[in-house]
C-alpha cells in the first residue's frame, strides 16, 4: 500500500501561486499513475490534474486547463501540482492518489490528509 502526505497548501490571494507536493512511502511511485483531486467543503471530490508513470501524458479538468500543471519526480518519488492564476474557486482541501487512467479513474481506497487550499478574492 502506497502511503501520501500532501503538502504545500496555505492561503494565497486571487491570481497568486502555490506548489502542491506529494511524496509517497511504501512503494516507489514510478509505478503507478498519479492524480491530484480536490474537495471543497459541501462538495463532492473532484479529478484535477493525472500524469502517467512516466510523466510523458498528462489531463487537467477543464476548470484548470492553462493555470496548473502537474509534473512528478520518480526519483524523488514525488509528484507536484504547480497552480497559477489561482481563483476563490479552487478553494479546496487537495489530495493525490494513485489511479488506473491519467482521466483520474478508480482511484486508491487510501486517501492522505490532504492539503488546504484558500484563494481570497
Amino acid at each position: 500500500q502506497v502511503q501520501l502526505v500532501e503538502s504545500g497548501g496555505g492561503l494565497v490571494q486571487a491570481g497568486g501561486s502555490l506548489r502542491l507536493s506529494c511524496a509517497a512511502s511504501g512503494r516507489t511511485l514510478s509505478n503507478y499513475v498519479m492524480g491530484w483531486f480536490r474537495q471543497a467543503p459541501g462538495k463532492e471530490r473532484e479529478f484535477v490534474a493525472g500524469i502517467s508513470w512516466s510523466g510523458g501524458s498528462t489531463k487537467y479538468t477543464d476548470s484548470v486547463k492553462g493555470r496548473f500543471t502537474i509534473s512528478r519526480d520518480n526519483a524523488k518519488n514525488t509528484v507536484y501540482l504547480q497552480m497559477n492564476s489561482l481563483k476563490p474557486e479552487d478553494t479546496a482541501a487537495y489530495y493525490c492518489n494513485t489511479i488506473k487512467s491519467i482521466a483520474g479513474s478508480s482511484p486508491g481506497r487510501a486517501w492522505g490528509q490532504g492539503t488546504q487550499v484558500t484563494v481570497s478574492s
